[in-house]
């Protein structure tokens, strides 16, 4: 990540990265299948992030 950047943008941008990542298996197994994908999953190219 950038050095310019305020503390508070970078804790958003860090928000956004843990929140950016698949079920986990476990998850998936003791559901039995009924969740399976995270529907806040985001694509760095296709969305924007929008944290100001």
């Amino acid at each position: 990540m950038a050095a310019r950047k305020s503390t508070t943008r970078k804790i958003r941008l860090l928000k956004k990265i843990k929140q950016n990542r698949p079920v986990p298996a476990w998850i998936i197994i003791r559901t039995h299948r009924h969740v399976r994908t995270n529907p806040k999953r985001r694509s760095w190219r296709r969305s924007d992030v929008n944290i100001g």
